[in-house]
């Protein structure tokens, strides 16, 4: 990568800077350095340039401001690694809906840049971040009244948007899905049984679609939520103890391979769900009010 003798030059005078403790000054040089083409990273004695992103990269989730992209619907894609599937379904959903599409890539957000437009935002956030904590941005700094989370591996076939926003701007569901089911009192809350459509006790974020406002009251995602699996379950059974109603629908989706299920460490895996699955049943086991008629 050829760098041009001004790039440099800037770069050493932001070092001679920081050496100096004129961090404003620093600062100044790094801020002309991006409008340059360039982020000039801090290494062991001394610095890397490296072609600016077409995106920003935050240290923390919590880091990420206000996201108003004038849509009545988000969907909200939390994708680490696998970007080239997570590139399919962002398209599946521009082919099939005009909501708009907001992106936390974990890590490098690879080619999903090229999907960037009026009505999709991406930013990426450092490697290690909580999936609970992403999910929370969707929740609370998405400017739109109704959120879906999905997973980067659920495809749209149709329009998967129309039929949710129908049942939630009836009002008697705060929360509607794709897939979910019945907690299993007969196992000790061990297990969910998939009912089918209807009325639910929790529903997975394959897909879940949830009337914002009404999430405010209810409070967030567990940010102790690393990994994504049962992470959702908590918070549906967080929802119904709110006094909150989830469905569960057929719609247009598909779901290709489950990256972060088949393709994560296992024992990472294993470890994560038990932590997640644990706290469910420290807080809701045997707390049958909170749950739907059994059917």
């Amino acid at each position: 990568m050829s760098i041009p003798d001004s790039v440099t030059a800037l770069a050493q005078a932001r070092m001679d800077a920081r050496a100096a403790k004129d961090f404003a000054l620093a600062d100044k040089y790094r801020d002309e350095l991006l409008q340059a083409g360039f982020e000039v990273v801090d290494v062991a004695g001394g610095y890397e340039l490296r072609p600016k992103k077409p995106y920003i990269t935050l240290a923390y989730p919590r880091d990420i401001r206000t996201i108003d992209l004038e849509k009545d619907v988000t969907v909200g894609l939390i994708v680490d690694g696998f970007t080239d599937d997570a590139l399919e379904t962002v398209k599946t959903i521009k082919e099939h809906s005009d909501c708009a599409i907001a992106i936390i890539s974990i890590g490098d957000a690879g080619a999903l840049f090229e999907q960037m437009d009026k009505r999709t935002y991406l930013i990426s956030v450092n490697p290690g971040a909580a999936w609970g904590d992403c999910a929370n941005v969707f929740l609370e700094k998405v400017n739109s009244k109704y959120v879906i989370i999905m997973d980067p591996s659920t495809r749209f076939t149709a329009d998967a948007i129309s039929p949710v926003v129908v049942e939630l701007e009836k009002g008697e569901y705060v929360a509607v899905g794709w897939r979910g089911g019945l907690v299993n009192t007969d196992d000790q809350w061990r297990s969910v049984d998939d009912k089918g459509p209807g009325e639910v006790d929790v529903l997975f974020s394959y897909f879940m679609a949830f009337n914002r406002e009404a999430m405010i009251e209810v409070g967030g995602f567990n940010p102790r939520a690393l990994y994504y699996r049962n992470a959702d379950m908590e918070y549906s059974l967080k929802i119904r103890q709110a006094g909150g109603r989830l469905l569960q629908m057929e719609l247009p989706l598909i779901q290709d391979r489950h990256h972060g299920y088949h393709d994560t460490d296992p024992e990472y895996r294993e470890l994560q769900s038990k932590k997640n699955y644990d706290r469910i049943l420290d807080k809701y086991r045997g707390k049958s009010a909170i749950l739907s008629p059994r059917r």
